[in-house]
């Protein structure tokens, strides 16, 4: 159920906006999503992830999503988490300057506004973090968690990510462009857990052209081209054996060498 914000502007006082995020972006912000960034704006659920080319849109997507959030819901923790500290900078300058956009009668306030962090009068905050499992640990509570390029961040990280929204009945975006299948990111999209799952490809891109994409595969070849622009999911170029014939050697017939757990 969405709250009205502490701040009493123009903005807190459109329901439309308070309650669709795609609205909130038409008519706040000037924005005009694609199908498929409606679709995802539009979201409702807890798990969401984005499979998504290059260029598609799913960063500006990502910062309204956390700008609807911290503005509408009083006290919201959005947490922006990347690989790099550079890439969580470049998403939460998304937000930042989608929030500029805003008309003064509808700007929120801030109390704290800097290059990793911003925090709003109705104490919902914006944090950018690095790839660290350590300074994840030492947030709580956490409404709102978009991992961008989840499919290059550690496991590990991952794994400390979860635990911050079992209190707090958060919400979590993973989006990303494929990596190889590996990691958290290709083992959530081919799971049968409840997530919601969009995937949009370069030939679903309206600024994409055709001709882009035919210099594009010309120049980088089939196993990036698939990955970068068709987001397939395909085996990396130095990997012996596959994914499907590994998953299909292993069974429960054979004792194993080690952790076996006899203790013999």
């Amino acid at each position: 159920m969405v709250v009205m914000s502490y701040e009493t502007n123009e903005l807190t006082h459109d329901l439309q906006s308070a309650l669709d995020p795609a609205i909130f972006a038409r008519k706040a912000l000037g924005f005009a999503p694609d199908p498929w960034q409606e679709q995802a704006l539009r979201w409702n659920g807890k798990r969401l992830l984005l499979n998504c080319c290059r260029q598609s849109g799913k960063s500006t997507t990502a910062a309204i999503l956390a700008l609807h959030r911290a503005l509408f819901y009083p006290a919201s923790l959005v947490l922006l988490v990347s690989p790099s500290l550079r890439q969580s900078s470049e998403l939460f300058r998304k937000a930042q300057d989608l929030l500029k956009t805003l008309p003064e009668a509808q700007q929120p306030g801030l109390v704290e506004d800097n290059r990793l962090s911003l925090t709003m009068r109705n104490k919902s905050r914006i944090v950018s973090l690095p790839s660290s499992e350590g300074m994840i640990r030492g947030f709580s509570g956490a409404s709102l968690i978009i991992e961008d390029e989840a499919a290059r961040v550690p496991d590990e990280l991952y794994f400390a990510v979860r635990p911050m929204l079992a209190v707090s009945g958060g919400r979590l975006i993973l989006m990303s462009t494929p990596f190889g299948k590996r990691g958290h990111f290709f083992k959530e999209w081919t799971s049968k857990a409840a997530w919601e799952r969009i995937q949009i490809t370069a030939r679903g891109c309206p600024r994409i052209s055709p001709e882009f994409l035919d210099e594009e595969r010309a120049a980088l070849g089939d196993w990036w081209f698939r990955q970068e622009y068709l987001c397939e999911f395909v085996e990396t170029v130095d990997q012996v054996f596959s994914y499907d014939q590994v998953m299909t050697a292993i069974t429960n017939d054979v004792r194993p060498l080690f952790g076996g757990g006899s203790g013999e």
